[in-house]
């Protein structure tokens, strides 16, 4: 186990078949002095072979990654396996339980966690614990997102630039079995704290991706996910190849972000009317929006422009704003 986790399970990683279980983090409080949170977790296992490390539910109002991991731990067996699958559905439990981005806990953002604290908080304790125990036994690891309640997604799948050449090339073609209708790489400097960043650092082949949002299940979005993680594990030698699931007839359109210029953010706080729709293409100095002042209707609205040209990829849903709020990003056709 990771280094002074506080995390106990009854779920064996070594133990061949199919396990579905829970980890508990011990958690007192006023109605259970020696309460634990109990955080899902399946391993499908068979055999030797490499460990596919499949994770939904980081921020819990994101949806289409929860809904498609919890079928997938119902439907997959282990007899279709070669080597090892890790599921987890709702990595921060106390988030998905309340529907919620930040953990009503502890308030704390996972995907903004990591390495974790095995001393911290439980949002600290969960992001230590995948870091020490799950993220060393894994080889490919997909971290599923969607927009949460307050950003729209055109869907699409996703991948990060690291500091390894060849570690980008087998993401890359991990990205393009995936099959998604599109594919993101991004481009600019990583943020500390993501789940993705710390998987790299352990030079696991990693994927992302946002699969809808406002606070929605996406019926598109499901299948894009539920067709891309089969592809995936049979990219990643799980799953045996299967001819007659057919598969992307259709290559996937690679996008890019390239820095933060794709971004746009509220100038003002007030009511943002955005004048763009998800899939426009816009041209550098174009308005995006404007933000209104409805307890003093005689001020003119606030415009907000876009700082580059590009595809409109993701846009915000909710209509008030604080300054500095994204309203609106791009992605441009990857350049390679």
């Amino acid at each position: 186990m990771g280094k002074n986790t506080r995390i106990f399970t009854d779920v064996d990683y070594e133990k061949d078949g199919k396990q579905v279980g829970w980890l508990y983090l011990p958690y007192s409080v006023t109605r259970s002095a020696y309460g634990n949170i109990s955080i899902p977790i399946a391993v499908i296992k068979n055999g030797k072979g490499p460990t596919v490390f499949l994770m939904a539910g980081n921020h819990g109002d994101e949806y289409e990654g929860q809904v498609a991991l919890c079928k997938l731990i119902r439907t997959l067996e282990p007899g279709e396996v070669h080597g090892r699958v890790i599921v987890m559905p709702a990595a921060n439990l106390p988030a998905a339980l309340a529907g919620a981005r930040v953990s009503p806990l502890d308030d704390g953002n996972l995907n903004r966690a990591f390495p974790g604290d095995p001393d911290g908080s439980p949002t600290y304790a969960i992001a230590h614990y995948i870091d020490s125990v799950l993220f060393p036994m894994t080889d490919f690891y997909h971290d599923l997102h969607s927009g949460g309640s307050s950003l729209d997604y055109i869907p699409f799948t996703s991948m990060r630039k690291s500091d390894s050449p060849d570690l980008d090339a087998k993401a890359m073609a991990a990205l393009k079995a995936f099959g998604a209708p599109i594919s993101l790489v991004w481009e600019h400097t990583l943020d500390t704290g993501f789940a993705n960043a710390a998987a790299i650092q352990h030079r696991i082949v990693t994927l992302g991706g946002e699969f809808g949002g406002g606070g929605s299940v996406s019926v598109s979005g499901i299948r894009i996910v539920e067709q891309g993680i089969r592809n995936f594990l049979r990219h990643a030698g799980c799953l045996a190849a299967d001819a007659s699931a057919g598969g992307n007839q259709t290559p996937t359109k690679l996008m890019e972000v390239k820095n933060r210029h794709y971004f746009v953010l509220a100038p003002e706080a007030g009511l943002f009317e955005p004048v763009v729709e998800l899939g426009d293409n816009v041209t550098e100095g174009q308005l995006c929006g404007q933000v209104h002042f409805v307890d003093n209707p005689k001020r003119e609205p606030v415009p907000a422009y876009f700082r580059t040209a590009g595809m409109v990829i993701c846009k915000r849903r909710f209509g008030r704003v604080e300054r500095g709020d994204c309203v609106a990003h791009l992605a441009t056709d990857w350049k390679g």
